[in-house]
């Protein structure tokens, strides 16, 4: 393993950069990651990118709205109130249709009656809206003409005598039924009548007149309805009157022939005494069962718990007898002995209260069981004469299956007959009283303003149609824009760090700017420089190939930006011109072209006249080898054995050693000598070269073996708000401070800086505005 001058290891370039620095993720440089969501910072830049294009067509919309309101013709809308009654007639009670008030269809029902055509009719014959021109031949709800119509005040032409009265009606009546709008009130029995009209007074007729004529409608129907019922019930009257008459005297005649009586509770002699005796047998029959239970609580022992034995008072008595000698005896026991007299007379004593305390008992006992016997006979008895009257009913039945059927028939003429008599009465009733099933709540007052057209609204409208226009033609830009807008583009697409980013200058100021060491694009180089150092474990690659996809990108200034700012750190840079096809070198440096690397690697140059071919230039620490005559076979000569060897004496003899390539599109050129070099650096052009032109390039490279090390953005409109707030360190405006910085008193150059002072600042007004009118240009001109 060879070691250069310094005692470096000398490793093959693939092996060296192999590592983390190259074509890897570089310290510094984060992989970008896809934004997630919306970044409304981000559609603000879109805003103020596209804001004439916004604005422009904002300003349309404003006028298209203004426009359209302007040939709209104004409309009065006039609102009246209706309250519907259910139910809505009553004409005769069995026949009505019972809707309750929660019923949705009545409502329903009542606001398509609202909207019938009948209605309609009523209203212009009510109005006489058929003899009214203006209404008859408004002006058009929407056309051009409005706009002078509205500004002269112009009116219909047209005349009534050119229609017939039946064509009149029939137009009156389409213009109420298309503008009339009927509307249920939520959670109300309200409907809300609607109708405009391009005549305020006219709409609140038109809506008055609507509610009342449903009114008068519908008196006009339960009016009808009630006289024909009240006829056609007076006939069934008397139909069923005479009909009642002859049942009644069919029934009378066969009750007098079969010798039925009939009591005034509607039932025969025999039907009423088995109700009774029914119902004295079932006192009997309770009498005896709970009779019968006390007698089985006597014969089980419990005698003296029986309720009549518990409240005699006589009874009771002898209980608190009994208590109180046996509370005394047992009293006494504790000082006398049993056998004592007055012991044994407490014992008598007690002994006889409970004798007639048993005798008590037992005589009510015994009146109890004469209770049961008692029972036990009325029931027999009972029981004996329902069984003779249910044999006369037997015989009483066979009589009156005839009389119940004709009392029948008088039951059912008699209740027809009732009840036709008390229809006839609310008929009559109503015939003369006829009922309103609806109430006007609120009469429709004079309408103050038209509510169409609403300028506010159309203004809305429009405004929203042209933005979403103006979003869908910012897409498309978006969409069709296929270069490289910002730096996170590049980063994003290309997956390589951007190491620099170069702002755009005019390229009359180009050259100013690049001899001006206090200007952006110098402080943006010195950052790429900056950059570059850090871009791996030791700092930069010895030998670093410039190159960009396509030409006119900026590689070649680049080249010559970077070997100045690097020699100005004192390290000893070569710039060799690798492109043999178009060089730009030795005008960068302002050398001449006679000799050069094509020279060099067709072995026409001496020994002796290598100092020729490898010249310092007037910028300091910085050597050039330009590309020399040049050759039909660029390629060949590049991936020669001699390229390789020149490369590698020269990383040798100096620090850097920089290679402006030729572009990478259409040649093999730069591929070429991106496999020699240990790093290459790829220009992108902002807002010219294409997102797949450029993944094009790098691929080719990659494929060639190169050790791309990142990329530098150039010509970035860091001018452009949404860059100056993303990327606001590139303001270069900020680096212009030296003509400003004030100079201590007998410093050399003093006079010759104050007398070009105005003229510098001239020249940089100048140039901004034509900065200004070249972007100007670019954003008005199509994306191609």
């Amino acid at each position: 393993m060879a070691l250069d001058r310094d005692g470096a290891a000398n490793l093959p370039a693939n092996d060296f950069y192999n590592g983390p620095g190259y074509g890897q993720r570089l310290y510094g440089y984060p992989e970008a990651e896809e934004p997630a969501g919306i970044d409304p910072l981000r559609l603000l830049f879109y805003i103020v990118e596209y804001r004439w294009l916004i604005a422009i067509l904002l300003a349309v919309g404003l006028v298209s709205g203004l426009t359209i309101t302007m040939m709209q013709t104004p409309k009065y809308q006039a609102t009246a109130r209706l309250e519907v009654q259910i139910p809505s007639a009553r004409v005769f009670q069995d026949m009505e249709l019972v809707s309750e008030s929660s019923d949705i269809r009545a409502f329903l029902t009542a606001r398509e009656r609202l909207k019938s055509r009948a209605l309609a009719q009523r209203v212009v014959l009510g109005l006489g809206l058929s003899e009214r021109t203006a209404f008859l031949f408004p002006a058009p709800d929407f056309a051009i003409g409005n706009i002078f119509r509205r500004a002269f005040g112009a009116s219909a032409s047209e005349a009534l005598d050119d229609y017939a009265p039946e064509e009149r009606e029939e137009i009156a009546i389409n213009r109420i039924v298309d503008n009339l709008a009927v509307d249920l009130v939520t959670n109300t029995s309200l409907l809300s009548i609607n109708y405009r009209d391009q005549d305020r007074r006219t709409a609140q007729e038109v809506a008055n007149q609507i509610a009342q004529s449903y009114i008068d409608q519908r008196v006009d129907q339960t009016g009808a309805t009630s006289e024909l019922a009240r006829q056609f019930i007076q006939d069934q009257v008397g139909q069923v009157k005479t009909k009642l008459q002859r049942s009644e005297q069919e029934l009378v005649d066969y009750a007098k022939e079969a010798g039925i009586t009939v009591t005034g509770s509607e039932g025969s002699l025999i039907e009423n005494s088995m109700q009774a005796i029914n119902a004295a047998l079932s006192k009997a029959v309770e009498d005896r069962l709970s009779q019968e239970r006390l007698v089985q609580q006597i014969n089980a022992g419990r005698g003296a718990s029986l309720e009549q034995v518990l409240v005699s008072e006589g009874l009771q008595k002898l209980r608190g007898e009994i208590a109180a000698r046996s509370a005394e005896y047992q009293q006494k026991l504790g000082t006398f002995k049993p056998g004592f007299p007055e012991m044994q007379q407490l014992q008598a004593q007690i002994r006889e209260l409970r004798k007639q305390y048993d005798d008590g008992v037992a005589i009510i006992t015994d009146g109890v069981r004469l209770k049961l016997d008692d029972a036990t006979a009325e029931e027999a008895d009972l029981k004996q004469k329902l069984a003779e009257m249910q044999a006369e009913q037997a015989t009483y039945q066979d009589k009156n299956i005839r009389y119940t059927i004709l009392k029948r028939e008088v039951d059912s003429d008699r209740a027809q007959y009732q009840s036709l008599i008390g229809k006839l009465s609310d008929a009559n009733i109503t015939s003369e009283l006829r009922q309103q099933n609806a109430v006007i709540v609120d009469l429709a007052p004079l309408p103050r303003f038209p509510v169409s057209p609403r300028l506010s609204i159309n203004l809305a409208i429009a405004i929203m149609l042209f933005a979403a226009m103006a979003a869908t033609i910012i897409y498309v830009l978006e969409l069709l824009n296929n270069t490289f807008v910002n730096p996170d583009q590049v980063e994003k697409e290309l997956q390589l760090p951007v190491m620099g980013i170069l702002p755009e200058v005019d390229a009359e100021l180009l050259a100013e700017s690049i001899a001006d060491p206090t200007s952006g694009l110098s402080e943006a180089y010195r950052s790429l420089r900056t950059a570059l150092q850090f871009s791996g474990t030791d700092g930069a690659p010895k030998t670093l190939v410039i190159t960009s996809s396509e030409p006119s990108e900026g590689k070649s200034t680049t080249v010559f930006k970077l070997a100045k700012d690097f020699g100005v750190l004192g390290q000893k840079v070569l710039v060799i011109d690798g492109d043999l096809r178009k060089p730009n070198v030795h005008r960068q440096f302002s050398i001449d072209n006679t000799l050069g690397l094509s020279n060099l690697l067709t072995n026409t140059v001496r020994a002796e006249e290598l100092s020729t071919v490898v010249r310092q230039t007037k910028e300091e620490n910085v050597w050039a080898i330009t590309s020399g005559t040049i050759p039909p076979n660029p390629a060949d000569l590049l991936s020669s054995q001699r390229m390789a060897q020149l490369i590698e004496r020269m990383s040798q003899r100096f620090d850097l050693v920089l290679i402006d390539a030729p572009p990478v599109v259409g040649l093999s050129d730069a591929p070429i000598l991106s496999r020699l070099a240990q790093g290459t650096l790829l220009v992108v052009c902002a807002n010219k070269v294409t997102r797949k032109s450029a993944k094009n390039a790098l691929k080719r490279l990659k494929s060639a073996g190169a050790q791309v090390v990142g990329a530098a953005l150039s010509r970035f409109s860091v001018g452009k708000f949404d860059y100056s707030y993303a990327y606001r360190y590139m303001n270069y405006h900020y680096y212009n401070y030296g003509g400003e910085t004030p100079k201590l008193e007998g410093q050399s150059g003093d006079s010759k800086s104050e007398t070009q002072q105005p003229a510098h600042r001239h020249r940089n007004l100048v140039g901004r505005a034509r900065v200004v009118l070249a972007r100007l240009g670019r954003r008005l001109k199509p994306v191609g």
